[in-house]
């Protein structure tokens, strides 16, 4: 019962963090509740991937998994409802920003410049390096899952809000 809460509660606030990234952009009144759903499934897939897969799944590994069923949802979705995939896509990614990972990096960074010590600074280095690098992958995958499903479905993500022109 833990597990349901837990997909649950981590479904319901991406959707509500993914309605408060695309007010920003003011899209159609129509779009906000495509953008819940679609940021609700993409996160907490990569929820399912990262804590209840029987492999358990590496973060970067399952951003970009999910950046790309997000991707995939955003592009098929978008002929139906008129609005660019855009409009549902990049919303749905932002709560999947590393925002741990950054704060994390830049802490560690903060460290190392305030060490005397060698010891000190080697140990704060490598939270800023693995941070770092962890926050950078995952930012790299959410790019290359999310556009991959634009390129390979041009037919259907270009032609998406095209209207024939009636004289």
């Amino acid at each position: 019962m833990d597990i349901v809460f837990e997909f649950l509660q981590d479904a319901i606030f991406a959707g509500i963090a993914a309605i408060g990234f695309a007010a920003i952009s003011r899209p159609p009144r129509n779009a906000y509740i495509w953008c819940a759903l679609i940021a609700a499934v993409g996160h907490s897939f990569r929820f399912l991937l990262m804590k209840f897969s029987p492999l358990t799944v590496h973060i970067v590994i399952a951003t970009t998994l999910a950046s790309l069923l997000i991707g995939t949802l955003s592009v098929l979705l978008s002929p139906k409802t008129k609005v660019p995939a855009e409009t549902y896509l990049y919303p749905s990614l932002l709560p999947m920003i590393p925002g741990i990972y950054a704060y994390k990096m830049f802490g560690g960074l903060v460290m190392c410049l305030y060490q005397g010590s060698e010891g000190n600074f080697e140990k704060y280095f490598y939270l800023f390096a693995s941070n770092g690098l962890t926050c950078f992958f995952i930012l790299l995958g959410m790019v290359i899952g999310a556009t991959i499903p634009i390129f390979m479905l041009q037919k259907v993500s270009f032609q998406a809000t095209r209207h024939k022109i009636r004289f």
